[in-house]
């Protein structure tokens, strides 16, 4: 079972992720200059971040004693 404190680090950092992702995107519409290669990055790490908290997370559900 994970420690409460890591799964709320888990969602935080999954925000953030989340977060930076689409500011990068609101940037992308705008006439600012934006990278492909980032935007690739900043969604690889958002999905990344999503998976870790949803596997922490279904960890804290799992009944052990089965």
């Amino acid at each position: 079972m994970p420690d409460p404190d890591a799964l709320e680090n888990l969602r935080a950092e999954a925000r953030l992720a989340q977060q930076r992702l689409d500011l990068y995107r609101a940037k992308a519409y705008g006439m600012r200059a934006t990278s492909p290669e980032r935007m690739r990055e900043l969604e690889r790490r958002a999905v990344a971040a999503r998976e870790r908290l949803a596997f922490a997370q279904s960890r804290t559900t799992d009944d052990p004693g089965v």
